[in-house]
């Protein structure tokens, strides 16, 4: 089972780094699957809206909905989160080389969104890569039984992590 996950501090940089790394490994000709997610700010300055790009097609999926100037509800549109779930369980049957989930949310804490299609990768074997926020690591971690790696923030790890051929010789003998 090859599965981990990475979490960033900073508001929205995890999403940018998924998003990086998919684009990276998608250039070296690594046959993807999965979702990577992308903010745009909204007016207000408080919200953004979230769109999930499903690889390996690129099609856009909106999953925030407006509710309203004063609404303190979860922005989150269950169905089309939904529907990005079964395009990605779709795409698993072409064989990728990783399933990249730009976050394991509450949705995934709760057993439902990206949730069976990460077991459904691993018991493939496909590579799983997952952002996580820090208020659903522990989740995460139970969900995953303790087995999955948290690697550092950045492009090379995660290219480190799912090649470790592709380290520089010298930190290959090291390891």
């Amino acid at each position: 089972m090859k599965l981990a996950c990475v979490t960033t501090t900073e508001r929205g940089a995890t999403d940018l780094l998924l998003s990086a790394f998919a684009d990276r490994m998608s250039q070296a000709g690594t046959a993807l699957a999965g979702v990577v997610q992308t903010n745009t700010e909204c007016a207000d300055g408080y919200t953004c809206d979230m769109d999930l790009k499903v690889l390996p097609s690129g099609q856009t999926i909106r999953i925030s909905q407006s509710l309203g100037a004063n609404a303190r509800g979860c922005r989150l549109d269950p169905a089309e989160l939904e529907r990005a779930v079964g395009l990605v369980t779709q795409s698993l049957d072409a064989g990728p080389e990783l399933l990249i989930i730009n976050k394991f949310g509450k949705h995934e804490a709760d057993g439902r969104g990206f949730r069976p299609v990460i077991a459904d990768a691993l018991e493939r074997e496909i590579p799983v890569l997952v952002g996580v926020n820090g208020l659903n690591l522990d989740r995460f971690q139970e969900f995953a039984g303790g087995m999955a790696e948290v690697l550092e923030a950045d492009i090379d790890t995660l290219r480190n992590w799912l090649d470790p051929a592709s380290l520089p010789l010298a930190q290959a003998q090291t390891m």
